[in-house]
């Protein structure tokens, strides 16, 4: 199929010989289409301060991305196009806007990009290649457009290809083909580990085949579940790397380009450092349990610091991202909390200087057995004693949110998750969870990379926040005497190694014995991984980082006979 333009765009005007392209890379909010149309706006009057021809957001800026089912109300779809008729009015002088917004066209929903431009909807294009797989479920909600061709600009004929778009040969190939000039990508590209290199190398794939420059302009901040990076980049036709973004913060930077006879090049833009590896996994569980608390209008938070290693590092993230004004600790000791966990919850409590408060459980607990005492009679003390403990402890958190506003954070890392050893509506109560999506493992790296870093903008305090004496105990759930968690699981070195396989490759048990694991501890993993499917159904959301997480990008049946027995 072959794309054309239509008479209003293909007016006659001189093609200008340099362009200011300015990028906003910004934290929209879902569903917020004032709030959003008011950053444009924002955005806007910083780029014409910097000279800007052109301000470029990231994909369904004015709607938020994803959208996910909203977008399929009548009025939401209305306020959108009423947002997006109101900055288009506004474009008489100034820069013009290409901005991403739901459109309804002929009966049919798009995912759609819109050049705004003296006063006026200049020019709309449509997203093409809807994915499907992963965190991804457009194809659910909108209609794919038809291969576009390019729209013209003070002369010059950009390609805009949407985020998916350029996953593909197909439509940046169309666009080369009827004229495109210079390459601008929107795009809602959730973080996670290794997505740079991926982004990278597609980009990269694109320039090659097309010859064109590349602009790529990604969405920054927490939906849910999902966080959203930044990090846009630009690429020259010769593949060199011409811009950076620095990742997980806003920016608004204009890029200055030029033609010449081969074709156009960015001779000036802005190139940051970008976090990687551990570094970026902390920043995103910052940032996206921040926007969890801050656009669902939260005061703060609250948790339960038990003296453990997961407790604390989301005490320390919550601080980070909120500030110690907004952080509530609170120790829940039981006859089997050591003082050793009294001695570090509390020690955690004033490095990060947050208010912290104790309450014995005991009197709840007593009594509540008390109440089962006539129904348990006869029956020795098992884990129904342990888990009530937990819910106790889960029970009063929640009062305390009731009563004060803040949102509990739940502290579960993903190796729990994935084995069961957590107890509903006990330790898994809360409204959201920053490590969900880090395995045990990862929780110790990341606690002993906070003791020596931390990121832009975190509102903790420099140095030590964890000490070193929780780091390297043994991790217990305490609701015994003497317990620790390898008594019922392997050592987490080997339990998250099976898991990462397990959860992230889908693996069969058969080549995790033949690559040297133990066939008792992988089909006892696999089990326990199969049977706590209905926890994870119902378990707070939390912030993705790995390839595959417990939520949007796995969604295994609860009620499920198959078992992978090697």
């Amino acid at each position: 199929m072959t794309a054309s333009l239509s008479a209003s765009e293909t007016a006659a005007i001189v093609p200008a010989e340099t362009l200011r392209i300015a990028v906003a890379q910004l934290n929209p909010v879902v569903g917020d289409v004032a709030g959003n149309a008011e950053k444009v706006r924002m955005a806007r009057d910083e780029a014409a301060l910097q000279g800007a021809d052109l301000v470029v957001f990231s994909e369904l800026f004015l709607a938020g991305y994803p959208p996910e089912d909203l977008v399929l109300k009548p009025a939401f779809q209305q306020a959108c196009r009423a947002a997006l008729d109101e900055l288009a009015a506004e474009t008489v002088g100034g820069p013009a806007l290409l901005v991403g917004a739901p459109w309804v066209e002929d009966g049919h929903l798009h995912n759609g990009v819109f050049l705004l431009e003296g006063g006026r909807i200049a020019a709309k294009r449509f997203k093409v290649d809807l994915p499907n797989y992963g965190v991804f479920d457009e194809k659910r909600v909108f209609v794919p457009g038809p291969l576009p061709g390019p729209i013209p600009f003070k002369g010059v004929r950009l390609g805009v290809p949407v985020c998916e778009d350029i996953w593909g040969p197909d439509v940046v190939e169309c666009l080369s083909e009827t004229g495109a000039e210079i390459l601008i990508v929107p795009n809602g590209s959730p973080y996670r580990r290794s997505v740079y290199d991926e982004r990278a190398n597609i980009a990269v794939a694109r320039v090659v085949e097309s010859g064109l420059p590349l602009l790529y302009v990604n969405q920054v901040g927490g939906q849910d579940e999902l966080v959203f990076d930044g990090a846009s980049f630009a690429l020259n036709a010769d593949r060199t790397q011409v811009m950076q973004f620095p990742g997980f913060a806003e920016r608004v930077r204009t890029t200055q380009w030029r033609r010449y006879e081969n074709g156009w090049k960015c001779e000036e833009a802005p190139f940051a450092d970008r976090l990687e590896g551990d570094r970026a996994d902390y920043a995103a569980c910052v940032l996206g349990l921040k926007d969890y608390v801050n656009k669902n209008r939260f005061p703060g938070v609250v948790l339960g610091l038990s003296g453990g290693i997961d407790s604390a590092i989301c005490a320390a993230m919550a601080v980070d991202a909120l500030g110690p004004e907004r952080v509530h600790c609170i120790m829940l000791p039981y006859r089997f909390t050591s003082q050793d966990s009294l001695s570090d919850a509390a020690d955690v409590a004033r490095r990060l200087g947050v208010r912290y408060d104790t309450l014995p459980i005991a009197p709840a607990v007593e009594a509540l057995e008390g109440v089962l005492a006539p129904l348990f009679a006869g029956r020795e003390r098992d884990v129904t004693e342990e888990n009530l403990q937990s819910r106790v402890r889960g029970t009063l958190l929640m009062s305390v949110s009731n009563k004060f506003g803040a949102m509990v954070v739940t502290t579960g890392n993903k190796s729990e998750m994935s084995t069961g050893y957590a107890t509903l509506y006990g330790d898994m109560n809360g409204g959201y969870n920053p490590i969900k999506d880090l395995y045990k493992t990862e929780v110790f790296r990341l606690s002993r990379l906070r003791n020596t870093w931390k990121p832009t903008g975190a509102l903790g305090p420099d140095g030590i926040v964890i000490p070193d004496a929780l780091i390297d105990k043994p991790p217990t759930a305490e609701l015994r005497e003497n317990q620790k968690d390898q008594d019922s699981l392997p050592p987490y070195e080997v339990l998250d190694a099976i898991l990462a396989r397990l959860v992230e490759a889908e693996t069969p048990v058969a080549q995790l014995i033949a690559d040297g694991f133990d066939p008792a501890v992988v089909k006892r993993v696999e089990r326990m991984l199969n049977i706590a499917e209905y926890k994870r159904r119902q378990a707070a959301p939390g912030v993705k980082v790995t390839t595959r997480n417990f939520g949007r990008d796995r969604r295994y049946p609860i009620t499920n006979g198959f078992r992978d027995l090697g």
